[in-house]
């Protein structure tokens, strides 16, 4: 039997019209952002089907929306009987990766990263903060560029997202000193085009409003394992709840989940809106990245690969 990682995307992967196409045509799907509608109380459904862009950019409606596409993508999946040994997802998504193992309910899973989504937003002043992508760069030279502008503010990793990618978070004075010394000393370096600050110590007071928020939900022991972003291991289910409340504030290890789950699986379905994930898979384990999940020609696609090495392997 093949072994699979399912891994979800987070935040960033969101674009109109995202999910349409799943709730067109599996009731798996359409049934998934019924329940979204009916929980959030408004129409979330025809935000990730119609927009416009800058509603479905509103981070606590981006949060919700890219949880219930991944479901939606999950659901049709399981229901073909294909599902994952082990999952992961990229900050936002460890909360899809949860659902899809059974450790929390997506009802409780839509009104929590709504809440999160705006604990995020209002935790950092409008301009305050900033994050960039730094490529081309050894990890030490991008930890030693913090240190050294670390006089001007805030500024650390906040995402080691595979082999020669790296994310900065922080001040947005201290990201920009960062910025120049790694530029001098010859990376590529991109701002990028977020509101929140994510995954640095201007997160601190918005984990603990969040930790508030997870201590209301009820846990339960995941059906397979699941990695955190934290420590790139399993989460253990007593540990959920401090592990997605240092994930705010902690840098992910991204790079080191996949190097971890690449030993113990033969390939990678990315679940979910876009193809980020297989991106940056395809950077370290391009062998084992089989396809990706988000309407129903993907779906068709990757179907097709599956039947493939699995036959390939019972021969």
């Amino acid at each position: 039997m093949l072994r699979l990682a399912f891994v979800f995307p987070g935040q960033g992967a969101q674009y109109v019209g995202m999910g349409r196409d799943l709730a067109e045509n599996f009731k798996e799907a359409r049934e998934v952002f019924e329940q979204a509608d009916d929980v959030l109380g408004y129409s979330l459904s025809r935000v990730c089907f119609e927009g416009p862009v800058e509603e479905l950019d509103r981070t606590e409606v981006t949060q919700p929306a890219i949880l219930a596409t991944s479901i939606a993508a999950f659901e049709v999946l399981k229901s073909r009987g294909i599902l994952p040994c082990v999952a992961a997802g990229l900050s936002l998504g460890e909360y899809s990766a949860l659902v899809a193992a059974g450790a929390l309910d997506l009802e409780s899973a839509l009104k929590l990263v709504a809440k999160r989504g705006r604990i995020m937003q209002e935790a950092v002043a409008e301009g305050r903060g900033m994050m960039a992508a730094v490529v081309g760069m050894d990890s030490g030279v991008v930890v030693e560029a913090c240190q050294a502008s670390s006089s001007y503010g805030v500024v650390s990793v906040a995402n080691y997202n595979c082999p020669g990618q790296i994310v900065i978070s922080g001040e947005r004075i201290a990201v920009e000193k960062a910025m120049e010394r790694l530029r001098q000393a010859g990376g590529k370096v991109v701002p990028l085009a977020v509101s929140v600050p994510s995954h640095c110590l201007l997160m601190k007071d918005a984990a603990a409003l969040l930790l508030q928020e997870l201590s209301l939900v009820d846990w339960k022991e995941p059906s397979f394992p699941v990695i955190s972003n934290v420590t790139a291991r399993e989460i253990r289910w007593e540990e959920i709840r401090e592990s997605l409340t240092q994930q705010l504030f902690h840098p992910v290890l991204w790079e080191q989940s996949v190097a971890y789950m690449s030993g113990r699986v033969d390939y990678f379905v990315e679940v979910g809106p876009g193809k980020v994930l297989s991106a940056l898979i395809r950077k370290q384990a391009k062998k084992q990245m089989l396809g990706n999940v988000e309407d129903a020609s993907s779906l068709s696609r990757l179907l097709a690969k599956w039947e493939e090495v699995d036959h390939g392997q019972r021969k």
